[in-house]
């Protein structure tokens, strides 16, 4: 197990970040046009409509915000899923262009800090991975710090119902809940914790049949 460690500080969060960033850019460089357009369990998203919306916050001004909340007649919820289904429609090679255009970029979504990007491309590269049938590690010192920020969570709001569990983090030591004990790889639990109970299951099946990983 891994011993407890610092809170990671703004500058190591950023850099895992950008190599995630970078790490999945390279994953949907070599995918077939058949596996851009695979179900994936984030909503009625496909592949490209993740990976559209992971280019969206570092890229988007505040003007480009407000533009798209109009268009949502102020449906928060709405207005990033009706966006990432436009920026979507671009050619693939320019989905991938506009992730790594934004490695080294510190913009942020109005009202949100810089654990939302480390959340965003932790939960949606294995929203990608899953639904391709791929293997993507999550470091752990990054999936818990991506964990306390969702138990945390009340501006912009939790969009997702906090389980009724406790929760046991078995690579990494990080306890969070009351109820029934749930016990998995940190990142399996970053999954049950924003809202994707079977994509938990998923990553905890697969850990369980391969418990070197």
């Amino acid at each position: 197990m891994i011993p407890v460690g610092v809170v990671l500080d703004v500058d190591e969060r950023w850099r895992i970040v950008d190599r995630e960033r970078a790490g999945l850019a390279d994953l949907l460089d070599g995918l077939s046009p058949d596996e851009w357009e695979t179900p994936t369990r984030c909503g009625d998203w496909r592949v490209r409509d993740v990976a559209a919306h992971l280019t969206m916050a570092a890229r988007f001004s505040y003007r480009d915000g407000l533009r798209e909340m109009v268009r949502a007649r102020g449906d928060w919820n709405r207005m990033i899923h009706d966006s990432a289904v436009r920026e979507a429609q671009l050619p693939v090679a320019e989905i991938v262009a506009n992730l790594r255009s934004t490695i080294g970029s510190r913009s942020l979504a109005p009202t949100t800090t810089p654990r939302e990007p480390l959340i965003d491309i932790l939960v949606h590269g294995q929203d990608i991975a899953l639904a391709l049938g791929r293997v993507r590690p999550m470091p752990p010192q990054a999936a818990r710090d991506a964990a306390d920020r969702v138990w945390t969570m009340r501006i912009p709001p939790r969009p997702w119902p906090l389980p009724h569990a406790r929760l046991v983090a078995t690579d990494i030591e990080w306890t969070r809940g009351e109820g029934d004990e749930v016990r998995g790889p940190i990142a399996g639990l970053l999954l049950q914790l924003t809202g994707r109970p079977e994509a938990a299951q998923e990553w905890f099946d697969r850990t369980a049949a391969a418990p070197g990983e």
